[in-house]
């Protein structure tokens, strides 16, 4: 079939200008292809906004071929208005980078007040990589939500054209609670991990997942250090600093994406494992156990180190509706004192 063929029988929803325009055929037919596949996505109401997007060498102006309609809904506006409401909405846009293979994430964040006058920098950037990837921060209509985009880029040189095919997803809820984090203090000064204020939030999220049926099962833990008082008695506060730090280290070590660890305070942490129960039971075995074989020493002298494990899992309540907060700390925390009052050093998930 001719290009001009195609382009009649494009849909109406084409609202670009390149299969009009003084442009190459081959650059049409590439256009039409890639269009008539989004339109197809669009129609699988897929948790992805699809676009494509195109730009002129040395040229300012990003217009979008295609575009799933859910962004205009969310900028309220039309398909051929969405790339200057987007322009105008956008607050922040944030890249992600490792600086090395063992390093941590460094964000870098451009205001909207300032990409105008970086847009033909990261341009330049993006035809280099050959990839788009990046989270923008966008206000619309007072209401304030963030969106990746992950995006491939295609050049024909023959017409200075540049496409960028790829999706755009909504990262909310994430970023919010990235945010949250970020506000209150993600992380515990001496062990490095969740505090006991996340607690609360990775609850929130958990239990509504399992209420909804997003999830079979999880389960709460409670993580004691058994004679812990004796340590700094015996060791000295900076000991029982380092044994708290290292319990930390060692724990995060032995646990799967799927498992969460953080300190409830003093010489308590808390742990999370998504999952059925016997996935929660080995997590909390294999910690005891690791801790138990594992030589904690400061400064040439060995200290001796094991943990009790109260668990509470989401299964045990009859009713959905009764997996709350407190009811969970609270049956965690009973059979931690159960794991105490046994003999310390074990792991109790019923009583």
């Amino acid at each position: 079939m001719s290009s001009s063929n195609q382009q009649k029988n494009m849909s109406d929803t084409y609202k670009g200008k390149i299969l009009g325009g003084p442009y190459s055929e081959d650059l049409k037919t590439r256009v039409e292809e890639l269009v008539t596949a989004l339109q197809k996505l669009e129609t699988m109401n897929l948790p992805v906004i699809p676009y494509l997007a195109a730009w002129e060498e040395n040229k300012k102006v990003i217009w979008y071929e295609f575009i799933g309609q859910r962004l205009c809904t969310l900028l309220g506006c039309t398909s051929s208005e969405v790339a200057e409401r987007l322009r105008k909405s956008v607050i922040d846009r944030r890249v992600y980078r490792y600086s090395g293979v063992d390093a941590e994430v460094e964000e870098e964040i451009i205001s909207g007040a300032e990409l105008g006058g970086n847009r033909l920098g990261i341009r330049e950037e993006v035809k280099r990589s050959g990839v788009v990837e990046a989270v923008y921060k966008i206000a619309a209509d007072e209401v304030v939500f963030w969106l990746k985009d992950q995006a491939k880029i295609e050049n024909f040189s023959q017409n200075n054209v540049y496409l960028s095919m790829g999706f755009l997803t909504d990262v909310t809820k994430e970023m919010e609670q990235k945010d949250l984090f970020e506000k209150i203090g993600y992380f515990d000064e001496l062990t490095r991990l969740p505090k006991r204020l996340i607690m609360d939030r990775i609850f929130e999220i958990n239990i509504g997942h399992f209420q909804r049926g997003i999830i079979d099962n999880f389960v709460f833990m409670m993580i004691d250090v058994d004679h812990f008082k004796n340590v700094n008695d015996t060791f000295g506060h900076q000991a029982g600093d380092y044994v708290l730090a290292a319990l930390a280290e060692l724990m995060t070590a032995k646990k799967r994406k799927e498992d969460e660890i953080g300190r409830y305070g003093g010489e308590e942490f808390y742990g999370f494992s998504l999952g059925s129960l016997t996935h929660g039971v080995k997590f909390a075995q294999r910690l005891r156990q690791n801790i138990e074989e594992h030589s904690f020493v400061y400064e040439n002298q060995i200290i001796p180190i094991t943990v009790s494990i109260g668990l509470a899992a989401a299964s045990d309540f009859n009713d959905a509706d009764e997996v709350l907060v407190d009811s969970l700390v609270k049956l965690a925390d009973r059979r931690l004192y159960l794991a105490k009052q046994g003999g310390r050093n074990r792991v109790v998930l019923e009583g």
